[in-house]
């Protein structure tokens, strides 16, 4: 297990790098991303204006109000409260979205096969985030400090600034390694050890 500070652009070295059980801590723009302004791009092929290679993307549609526009607030948007959403159902997103060049997924509870071949073959990782810590990630979250596809507003696509956002586990690599199946491996030979010390065939 080694702990990786990365600052996008992240290069395919620095992603292939990456071990599940690592953990990483982003620092600079992470990008918010969700069904909403992905359905946009890769089903309606609509653009954005966000050069996507190298980036760091998170699965949110942050809660946010409108503020002045300011220095700290470039956007006139200010976080109240950005958590991360579960990943599954954006599944088949995540092999265009590597194909735009983003090289990592932050989200919750997994992705699946399609996605491991994805970053095995493209060069990308999924860190993942425990459920119930929106509070904590928002700390994490210097300024807002861009939007594009606004008209999607709350699943716009979001430009934050970080600051020691992490540490994430790193939960599926580019090795084709992925801590959701081992689990699942792990649970199927417990349940299948319980089962057989019960006498159920």
């Amino acid at each position: 297990m080694a702990h990786h500070v990365l600052t996008p652009p992240i290069s395919e070295a620095q992603v292939r790098a990456l071990r599940i059980n690592d953990t990483v801590t982003l620092e600079g723009a992470l990008f918010g991303i969700r069904d909403a302004n992905q359905i946009a791009l890769f089903d309606k092929g609509r653009t954005t204006r966000f050069d996507l290679h190298g980036a760091a993307t998170l699965h949110t549609a942050p809660n946010v109000k409108k503020v002045p526009v300011s220095t700290t607030h470039p956007t006139g948007y200010a976080s109240v409260c950005v958590g991360t959403t579960t990943s599954a159902r954006m599944e088949r997103f995540t092999r265009p979205l590597l194909e735009l060049g983003a090289r990592i997924i932050v989200g919750k509870g997994g992705l699946a096969k399609g996605s491991l071949d994805a970053f095995a073959e493209l060069g990308g990782a999924y860190l993942a985030i425990i459920g119930g810590t929106a509070a904590l990630e928002t700390t994490w979250i210097e300024a807002i400090e861009d939007v594009d596809l606004d008209d999607l507003h709350p699943e716009s696509i979001w430009k934050f600034r970080v600051k020691g956002f992490g540490p994430l586990l790193v939960a599926m690599d580019s090795h084709r390694g992925s801590l959701y199946d081992a689990v699942n491996r792990a649970s199927q030979a417990r349940r299948a050890q319980t089962l057989a010390r019960l006498g159920v065939k």
